[in-house]
């Protein structure tokens, strides 16, 4: 298992829009995504076994804050020719077996991870009611093997501190998992693979 970092994008970036395919066949963009008070967006995969990791909590997230005018959305970004266990026809059973809340988009091009310059999964994003960035990192510091409880400290956190019109927390730790699983060739130029 290699552990790549998020990249940390800036804060106060405005978040790259996008119109991607969900599991149910419609097509999603950021608007329909976004929420008034603001946008959890994340990139996850079905197959990398630190989403699995989190993935029950990335499910429970999304009930506990849509209802609370926090938009919720995830992408898969892998390239599903490497990877067939992310293919959007698995992305469809990943999304009911989980009981995702929030559309579970696919990146075909891979133009929207790297537009957020996504380099694992799970990586994650918080933007405010005018879409600017507030939060990237960790869901928390619960990892495969190491022990320490799934609870999403670090993003409802971050969620708690937005809705509360406070400014971003400024301890933010990077998320850790596996590399976006990039076609060959088309790697970013911020990935070190």
């Amino acid at each position: 298992m290699v552990r790549t970092p998020s990249t940390m994008l800036p804060l106060g970036t405005a978040a790259p829009d996008f119109e991607l395919p969900n599991v149910d066949g419609r097509m999603v963009s950021l608007a329909d995504a976004s929420g008034p008070r603001g946008t959890v967006v994340m990139f996850i995969c079905n197959h990398c076994p630190f989403v699995k990791h989190v993935a029950d909590h990335l499910a429970a997230l999304g009930r506990d804050f849509l209802p609370r005018g926090v938009g919720v959305v995830a992408i898969s970004s892998n390239d599903v020719a490497s990877h067939p266990a992310d293919s959007p026809e698995q992305m469809i059973h990943e999304a009911e077996e989980r009981g995702y809340v929030f559309p579970y988009l696919y990146d075909e091009t891979q133009e929207v991870a790297k537009d957020y310059h996504a380099a694992c999964t799970p990586d994650f994003y918080l933007f405010d009611g005018d879409r600017k960035l507030v939060y990237r990192g960790q869901l928390d510091s619960s990892r495969p093997g190491n022990e320490i409880p799934v609870t999403g400290s670090d993003l409802r956190g971050a969620i708690e501190t937005l809705l509360a019109g406070r400014p971003p927390l400024a301890d933010q730790k990077p998320s850790i998992g596996c590399n976006i699983k990039w076609k060959a060739g088309h790697e970013p130029p911020y990935f070190n693979a």
